[in-house]
């Protein structure tokens, strides 16, 4: 049995299979296909963080694939009321096929994980984000093809999604530019020297984006973080993905943005709706790429595809 509790759980070759099946998954999606194979299934969804494109991609995935979802947040479970997360992991796997949780700390999903008897699936911790990434590079990948020997430049925070770009610049061979703002850097002490091997680091943002073939940025202020957001706007300020930024970057280099994007803050609206942008595609596709995952933590590696 296998969890995905962060990118490097999953081997290159098992995100190309992923990879060719979401684009098996979405063409039926697209013709209206009828494709169940999890009918009977119950996929449980806890929520310890607020959610709009998760929830709603792994509920109707989940639905499009023949199962069901069970919804759960902090206030409808024991673990909000302090039940040890490793009782609330035994009592529920014993119930349903699959878990995904979306929460804090990494080590609450690690520790559910060792106490489940069946996959459990990282909807997003404060450490990482890797369904959100699964995503992107399977965007990436419908618009320019294989992101080996690619750049790709993060402007802004380095959070979760940081964190995740540099396991997948590892994974999948290409160089990560990060620029952050002083203090606000990605902590590379939790980062394998293969890894670093990957990034590179830039005071100025204009230098991190030259040439890139993907530029991406996140919000300034994550969730948890509420209480710096004025600290944060004053920081993060330089740091904006706008159109002199996309200029530095290669003529046909894509735009990125996980979502939910605050306008005229971490990316400028011309930047956000412009002809780079692929924001939607992204969105879009956290339904086919997890649609993937959950017949591949079900069911396993499919025969002919």
């Amino acid at each position: 049995m296998k969890h995905f509790l962060q990118l490097k759980d999953f081997t290159k070759e098992e995100f190309d299979y992923l990879f060719q099946r979401a684009k098996v998954i979405k063409a039926m999606f697209k013709a209206y296909a009828i494709y169940h194979p999890l009918k009977d299934r119950m996929l449980a969804m806890v929520f310890e963080k607020q959610s709009t494109r998760t929830r709603v991609s792994f509920e109707a995935g989940i639905h499009q694939l023949g199962g069901s979802s069970i919804n759960l947040t902090t206030g409808e479970t024991q673990l909000g009321r302090g039940e040890p997360i490793e009782d609330v992991a035994r009592v529920i796997s014993r119930m349903v096929d699959l878990v995904m949780i979306r929460t804090f700390d990494q080590s609450i999903i690690e520790r559910f994980s060792a106490y489940s008897r069946v996959p459990v699936i990282n909807g997003l911790t404060n450490q990482y984000h890797p369904c959100q990434i699964m995503a992107d590079i399977f965007t990436f990948i419908e618009h320019r093809g294989s992101m080996s020997g690619k750049t790709v430049a993060w402007i802004g925070d380095g959070n979760n999604m940081a964190n995740t770009w540099l396991q997948a610049a590892h994974l999948f061979n290409f160089q990560l530019h990060v620029s952050t703002p002083e203090g606000y850097g990605i902590d590379i002490s939790q980062f394998p020297e293969e890894e670093l091997s990957h990034l590179q680091v830039f005071k100025d943002p204009l230098e991190a984006v030259n040439q890139a073939d993907l530029v991406t940025t996140d919000v300034w202020t994550s969730m948890g973080f509420e209480q710096e957001t004025e600290e944060r706007k004053s920081a993060f300020a330089p740091f904006q993905v706008n159109s002199l930024l996309m200029q530095q970057a290669k003529d046909d280099a894509l735009f990125m943005h996980c979502l939910p994007a605050h306008r005229g803050e971490e990316v400028s609206g011309e930047v956000l709706e412009g002809n780079q942008s692929v924001v939607w595609d992204e969105a879009e596709n956290r339904l086919h790429v997890q649609k993937a995952l959950m017949e591949y933590l079900l069911l396993g590696r499919l025969p002919n595809s």
